[in-house]
């Protein structure tokens, strides 16, 4: 129970590539992000990243009408179903083949998936209980090219295809007498969007190239015939299909009660008309070269608006069929890769894979709902703030980001480094963000102004790798790869105070001591130097350690030091005595994958890792540990033994995932993984070198790299956070409901509880209820001691129970709206339990820390609503003044106001006498 972190959430990362979804009600966005799926709550402003997980980067997924049921699919054509309401798997498939679109039907009855040039369409899942949940209705064929995207006629009898070919194709999901399939050109380019207009059979198609044709249909959606041949059975069905294809002279009408009645062309009865499409027009976006190619398009059939997305960043607004542009705009420097519109057609989603960004735009007030953009290459470094509230990044991209762990989106970026940022920390006020870069600086953020208020250099430029600020805030050090020197500034003044020479290799970590003025310093020389900040900055210790230093971290009560050294081992030390007091041999828990280019198995190749992030838990009895690995390792400091491991992604789209190469993937040649086709990845837009007229060879594929860059607890311990190169994965402790009992009898049942709330005996109820462990049961009990009793059974509580209904108390005070109550809880314990709970600060530490976080969300948001209560109540006593003092100074207008009134009310009352009369 204590090590049991599920993955929570996905932070960092908001789009990768595939195609962006709205939810039903058009409140939600569904955005696939490397092989996970993520939803963006817009009205909640709130983020979550689905439990599930597909082996491959995801590139496409499809969503069913009434969004309860999500397909899944892969760059290899695997595809989950996925439930939307439990978050749970559903079912297994695999396409065998990488697929382009996957698309439902509007009744929701079935599916069309495209892969290569072969349309399929299934059977979707139902609500029966159903052996096979993909069962394969009819295969489509037609285009000579690979498909690239899907439309339905809104009554579900027809869909459309487009192809890589630059050919359109209308298929029949029933079988129609007559429209069987029907071909359409007029392209130059690759399809990139083809659509029905409401109600009809009429059709707009999209190329790469910037062209729109729009196709009139001389048939309605009502004039097609169903051919009735499911009754039948399948020879028979067959042979009738060929006579069909051989009788040319014969037309096809449908009888009473859906049976198909044969007769020749000069037969009285009603014939029926082939489906025909004819040309009507065609139309150009503004181009400025092969740079603004078309990329991705969606059209809202109630408003008649088509969306469409450039290479160039660039989006377009259009209104059919009359192709009048409402509005133009550049929202990025970037391909935009998805474009979607909700169900109302208010706001549009748009995904540029280049970047990583996510935006929500609102096309008529012409406004931003939401804006979202990752780190554009890989995150270096994370710290979460004293309350665990915020979680701070720094990336390659030279941007330092802060999140809300509680939302899951970033807040504020700071873009004034040039350079990588190596890594970030918090002050211990919260309020301060203080980050290193490559470029040479230090620099310090405020988050309540969002500015940088003070840049530290050095007297010689240098490249700063590791970072630490003191406990109080005033000191500021960073250590040099370059010159192997540490130097240390006043926060206050901005000024250098010291430099610490003595190293002779790259500082690579710093860490103060929580409770002293000592620095700790870890560097490739193999040694750990604690230096005094008190007494004149000299060395104190020097610890010899076997092999490079890699990561230095102190316990949080400061006793104890923990290294990681390049062999894979973790050294723990006492830092008053200089004396190693254990170590663990963490080599054989990484367990490395190995890379496509290594010519090496992975069990030798983990000899040369390490584990390069270090992090004490909360209560200073496990360390958290990870590195140039898929595994985090969480090891018991006392016991010097693995506690648990975490895989942290199964993505086989990353190198370095599997232990062993494929044979199927072996050539006389190599591998295939290393075979380079010159094609591009895809995403990028294709300018070629000067001088090249046909295939441009600069354009390469790389796998990049699974590994743990940084990783750090939460200040309560119900979660810890890595930076991958997935992005920022959270996990945190299961908030579910896990039956966890302790000291159980027989009598401790939820009636015998009910029945000591009855004679009130709230004390022997609060222990039954804490013993039987039930969240729900221990929060009606609590709720049910009156206020003024708060005091008395906190004065009689046993000790046992005291930490446990603390902890409690701390986590119902976030989510209840009854705060007096649980912060008497909270007050009563910690005055009349203080002193005992403070011999034990160690392991009530997370306690206290998860205590102050739900207070201090509380604190912000009401004293926000008391700011805007006091500023309205100032003004509406300044209106009132103001035209008490209008009053005064107008005594002959009141009067002349008061004669009104009376001249007024005379008639009304000679009106009701002649009445009366």
């Amino acid at each position: 129970m204590k090590f049991n972190y599920r993955f929570s959430n996905l932070l960092g990362a908001v789009y990768r590539q595939g195609n962006l979804n709205f939810s039903k009600d058009g409140n939600a966005v569904i955005s696939p992000v490397g092989n996970r799926v993520s939803v963006f709550d817009l009205k909640n402003n709130t983020s979550e990243t689905l439990p599930v997980s597909t082996t491959k980067n995801i590139t496409c997924v499809g969503l069913s009408p009434d969004g309860n049921l999500a397909i899944v699919v892969d760059e290899d054509g695997a595809a989950l179903l996925v439930s939307l309401i439990t978050r749970a798997i559903l079912h297994h498939f695999h396409f065998h083949k990488p697929v382009n679109s996957v698309r439902f039907s509007p009744d929701g009855r079935k599916f069309v998936a495209t892969k290569d040039n072969v349309a399929l369409m299934y059977h979707a899942p139902g609500k029966k209980r159903e052996f096979n949940a993909f069962v394969l209705d009819k295969s489509y064929y037609g285009p000579y090219d690979e498909t690239t995207c899907i439309d339905w006629t809104d009554d579900s009898k027809c869909f459309v295809v487009g192809s890589k070919d630059m050919s359109t194709w209308v298929f029949g999901a029933e079988r129609w007498t007559n429209l069987i399939y029907y071909s359409l050109g007029g392209h130059k380019d690759v399809i990139v969007g083809c659509f029905f207009e409401k109600d009809s059979l009429d059709l707009y198609t999209v190329s790469q190239d910037g062209a729109l044709c729009v196709w009139e249909s001389d048939t309605e959606l009502d004039g097609l015939v169903l051919k009735s041949t499911e009754d039948k059975p399948k020879a028979q069905r067959l042979d009738e299909e060929e006579d069909d294809e051989e009788e040319e002279g014969e037309e096809r009408v449908e009888g009473e009660e859906g049976e198909v009645v044969r007769g020749k062309a000069g037969d009285p009865k009603e014939k029926t008309k082939n489906v025909r499409y004819k040309h009507k027009g065609k139309y150009f976006f503004n181009k400025e070269g092969d740079f603004n190619k078309l990329t991705a398009a969606a059209f809202h059939k109630d408003t008649h608006v088509l969306v469409t997305g450039f290479a160039s960043g660039i989006f377009h607004l259009h209104e059919l069929p009359e192709f009048n542009l409402i509005h133009s705009l550049s929202i990025s420097d970037q391909r935009i890769a998805s474009v979607v519109i909700n169900s109302s057609g208010d706001w549009i989603g748009f995904g540029c894979s280049g970047l990583g960004q996510l935006l929500v735009w609102e096309w008529q007030s012409e406004s931003y709902v939401f804006k979202q953009q990752g780190h554009f290459n890989n995150m270096a470094s994370l710290a979460y703030s004293p309350d665990g509230q915020y979680i701070v990044t720094g990336g390659d991209d030279g941007k330092v980001k802060v999140w809300n762990t509680n939302s899951g989106l970033c807040f504020v970026t700071f873009t004034e480094h040039s350079s990588s940022v190596t890594n970030v920390t918090f002050t211990s006020s919260g309020f301060v963000i203080v980050s290193t870069s490559l470029d040479g600086t230090v620099r310090a953020f405020d988050l309540h102004r969002y500015r940088n208020f003070r840049t530290f250099t050095s007297p010689r430029p240098a490249q700063f790798s590791s970072l630490a600020v003191d406990v109080s805030g005033e000191l500021v050090s960073a250590g040099a790869q370059d010159s192997f020197e540490i130097f240390l500034w006043s926060m206050q003044t901005g000024r250098l105070l010291e430099v610490l020479g003595g190293h002779e290799g790259p500082v690579s970590c710093l860490c103060f001591s929580p409770v002293q003025s000592i620095l700790a310093s870890a560097s490739w020389d193999r040694t750990v130097r604690l230096w005094d900040m008190m007494d004149s900055w000299q060395a104190k210790e020097t610890l010899p350690i076997t092999s490079d230093g890699l990561s230095v971290a102190y316990r949080p009560d400061g006793q104890e030091l923990a290294v990681a050294t390049l062999n894979g081992e973790i050294s723990f030390w006492n830092p008053h005595t200089a004396t190693q007091t254990g170590s663990v041999a963490g080599r054989h828990d990484l367990q490395m994958g190995r890379k496509d280019t290594d010519k090496i198995t992975a069990k030798h190749s983990a000899k040369s890792k390490s584990f390069t992030s270090l992090c004490y838990s909360a209560d200073g009895e496990s360390v958290l540990a990870g590195g140039q690995s898929k595994f985090v390792c969480i090891y018991n400091v006392k016991e010097q033994m693995l506690m648990k491991k975490f895989e942290i992604s199964c993505n086989l789209s990353f190198d370095a995932m599997e232990e062993f190469l494929d044979r199927r993937k072996m050539t006389e040649f190599g591998s295939l993984a290393l075979v380079d086709e010159g094609a591009g990845d895809g995403d990028g837009v294709n300018i070629s070198l000067p001088g090249t007229r046909r295939g441009d060879m600069s354009s390469r594929h790389f796998k990049p790299e699974i590994r743990v860059s940084s990783l750090r607890f939460s200040p309560t311990g119900r979660s810890w956070a890595a930076t991958t190169t997935e992005g920022l994965l959270v996990y945190s402790l299961d908030g579910s409901l896990i039956f966890d009992p302790y000291d159980l009898d027989l009598d401790v049942t939820p009636a015998s509880i009910r029945k000591q709330l009855q004679h009130q005996q709230w004390v022997a109820a609060i222990v039954l209820a804490f013993r039987l462990n039930e969240g729900p049961l221990k929060q009606e009990v609590l709720e049910s001691v009156p206020h003024e009793q708060i005091p008395v059974v906190c004065g009689s509580l046993p000790e046992v129970y005291v930490e446990k209904l603390l902890g409690f108390v701390a986590v119902c005070l976030e989510k209840s709206g009854h705060l007096q109550f649980y912060l008497a809880w909270a007050q009563s314990l910690l005055m009349l339990h203080g002193q005992k709970l403070k011999n034990r600060s160690g392991a009530i530490l997370p306690t206290l820390q998860a205590l102050q976080k739900s207070i201090q969300r509380h604190y912000d948001s009401l004293s926000r609503l008391c700011d805007f209560n006091m500023y309205n109540i100032r003004y509406a006593a300044a209106l009132s003044k103001q035209r008490g003092v209008k009053r005064e100074a107008d005594p002959q207008e009141e009067e002349e106001e008061e004669e009104m009134k009376s001249d007024a009310s005379e008639p009304s009352s000679l009106c009701s006498i002649n009445s009366a009369d």
